[in-house]
């Protein structure tokens, strides 16, 4: 049975990872831009912050996620403040083979960042709330034993996820020029930051729209 919860961890932990959003575009962005590892690391600061939720979910720990959702508003806020300043970054980052970005800081940066975006995501946490009992995943109770399982199960599915899509956009980078690099730049930066709008305008419309009627 425990095993049985580590492969429907592994499940859901691909479907949240697999598909491309904005977060997805800044590893990839950042695998072309610094290599491999600096995506790889980014990728799994967005695990993380994942499996947080991914075990606050399972548990069904109803105060903790009522709490987050209640900040739901400013936090989406805060992340679409963030996804600009990101994308019009990438749109402005001009890319130099000849400056290899090294050094622990700039690891961790790659890392604690996505970390801190993901984490201000609770749409996260309102998909997995609605996937765990709606697909039928999960059948063994909420002890903090059977979360370990779902959990490293999660982890290892969004991980293996990351590893996959960094190593295969990383063996493509020796072969983009420049000028590719920049292309990409361009219209990743303005995705990322166009979502980051969104994430920015939907509250406020939303707000309008009640008060108004």
């Amino acid at each position: 049975m425990d095993i049985g919860l580590a492969i429907q961890g592994i499940i859901v932990g691909l479907i949240l990872a697999v598909p491309v959003g904005p977060l997805s575009l800044i590893c990839i962005q950042r695998t072309l831009s610094s290599g491999r590892l600096h995506g790889l690391l980014s990728g799994f600061g967005i695990t993380v912050a994942d499996s947080v939720y991914a075990a606050i979910a399972f548990l069904g720990l109803a105060a903790i996620s009522g709490f987050i959702l209640s900040f739901e508003v400013p936090l989406r806020i805060f992340a679409g403040l963030v996804l600009i300043v990101v994308g019009v970054r990438i749109i402005g980052f001009v890319p130099d083979r000849r400056q290899e970005k090294t050094g622990q800081e700039r690891y961790s940066t790659a890392f604690f960042s996505m970390l801190a975006l993901a984490l201000a995501n609770p749409m996260t946490l309102v998909f997995l709330m609605v996937t765990l009992p709606g697909y039928g995943f999960v059948f063994g109770g909420t002890s903090l034993v059977s979360a370990g399982w779902f959990v490293s199960g999660f982890v290892a599915g969004s991980a293996l996820w990351w590893v996959i899509l960094c190593g295969t956009v990383g063996s493509l980078r020796a072969r983009l020029t420049e000028r590719n690099l920049t292309l990409i730049n361009h219209a990743s930066g303005i995705f990322i930051a166009g979502v980051g709008a969104v994430m920015i305008l939907a509250p406020v419309l939303a707000l309008a729209g009640f008060t108004g009627s």
